[in-house]
C-alpha cells in the first residue's frame, strides 16, 4: 500500500468564518483526543461510530497525514470552495475580454496559489528540498502563462472565427493553461520521488521499504486528478454562462452576470470537487 498523492483530504469539514476559528481549533482537539481514546481503547462510554467518523474527518480535512501538522485553511482542500478560489476562478481567469497584463497576472496569482495548496498538501514521506518547490512553481508559473498568451495571440489573430465565436473560445483558454501548469507543477516539485522513491505500507500502515515504482504510480495519479481538478470550474461555467447571457433577463441587466457567474461556478465546483479528488483512492496498492 502506497500513500498515492497530496489529496489527502477527500471529506470536507471546513466553517470559512474568522470568529469560528478558535472553536475550530477546541473541535480539532476533541476530535484527535477521541480518535487517541479508540486506539487505546479508553473511549468514554456513549460515543457513537457516528460521531467517531465524524471526528475523522475533522481530522482528515485539517491535519496532514504525514507530518501531522495543522494545514493553514486557506490551502486545505475544503478551501478549495473558499471565497480567495472563487475571486481567482471567476474574476481572475473568467472573465471575458482580458488584457494581456491581466492574463499575465491572473495566470501567475492562480499558480502561486495553487503551489501552496501543492506544498501544503505534499505527500511528505520523504523529505524534499526548498529548490524543488522553487523549481515546481516557476515552471507552473512559466507554462501556465506561455500557453495563456500565446492561445489569445492566436485566436485573436484567427480571420475565421466571428467576434462572438472569438470571445466563446477565449472563455476555454484558461484550462489548457492551469491544466499544463499542474501537471507541470507536480512533476517538478515531487522528481526527486522518481529516483529515491516513496515508502511502501503493509496493510497495518508499518513502512517496509521504499519503491520507485510506487512513486511513479503516485506521480501519474496526482497528475491526472490535477487535468481533472480544474475542470468543473473552467469548463463547465462558460458553456452554462453562453447560454444564460443570451437570456433576456441577463441581456436587459448586464450587472446581473457577474454574481450569476459567481453562482454557476460556486455550484459546479462544489458538486464536482469531491468527484474529481475520488478519482482514485488515497491510498493505492501494488
Amino acid at each position: 500500500r502506497i500513500p498515492r498523492c497530496d489529496l489527502h483530504d477527500r471529506h470536507h469539514h471546513s466553517v470559512p468564518l474568522i470568529p469560528c476559528l478558535f472553536f475550530l481549533q477546541s473541535r480539532l482537539k476533541e476530535a484527535v483526543q477521541l480518535l487517541e481514546d479508540y486506539k487505546h481503547g479508553t473511549l468514554p462510554p456513549g460515543v457513537t461510530n457516528k460521531e467517531l467518523w465524524g471526528a475523522q474527518k475533522i481530522k482528515q480535512a485539517i491535519i496532514h497525514p504525514d507530518t501531522n501538522e495543522t494545514i493553514f485553511m486557506p490551502f486545505r482542500m475544503s478551501g478549495m470552495l473558499g471565497p480567495e478560489s472563487l475571486l481567482l476562478q471567476v474574476v481572475g481567469l473568467l472573465l471575458p475580454n482580458q488584457t494581456l497584463a491581466s492574463t499575465v497576472f491572473w495566470q501567475w496569482l492562480n499558480q502561486s496559489h495553487n503551489a501552496c495548496v501543492n506544498y501544503a498538501n505534499r505527500n511528505a514521506s520523504k523529505p524534499s528540498p526548498t529548490s524543488k518547490f522553487i523549481q515546481g512553481y516557476l515552471g507552473a508559473v512559466i507554462s501556465a502563462v506561455s500557453i495563456a498568451v500565446g492561445l489569445n495571440v492566436l485566436i485573436q489573430r484567427a480571420n475565421k472565427f466571428t467576434p462572438a465565436t472569438r470571445l466563446l473560445i477565449q472563455r476555454f483558454v484558461p484550462f489548457p493553461a492551469v491544466a499544463s501548469a499542474n501537471i507541470c507543477n507536480v512533476v517538478l516539485m515531487r522528481h526527486t520521488e522518481l529516483e529515491e522513491g516513496i515508502d511502501v505500507l503493509d496493510n497495518n500502515g508499518n513502512i517496509v521499504g521504499s519503491s520507485r515504482v510506487a512513486a511513479k504510480h503516485a506521480l501519474l495519479e496526482t497528475a491526472l486528478t490535477r487535468v481533472v481538478l480544474p475542470m468543473p470550474i473552467l469548463v463547465l461555467p462558460p458553456i452554462i454562462m453562453s447560454v444564460l447571457e443570451k437570456t433576456s433577463l441577463l441581456r436587459s441587466r448586464p450587472r446581473m452576470i457577474l454574481p450569476v457567474q459567481s453562482l454557476v461556478c460556486l455550484a459546479a465546483f462544489g458538486l464536482a470537487l469531491p468527484l474529481a479528488i475520488s478519482l482514485f483512492p488515497q491510498m493505492s496498492e501494488v
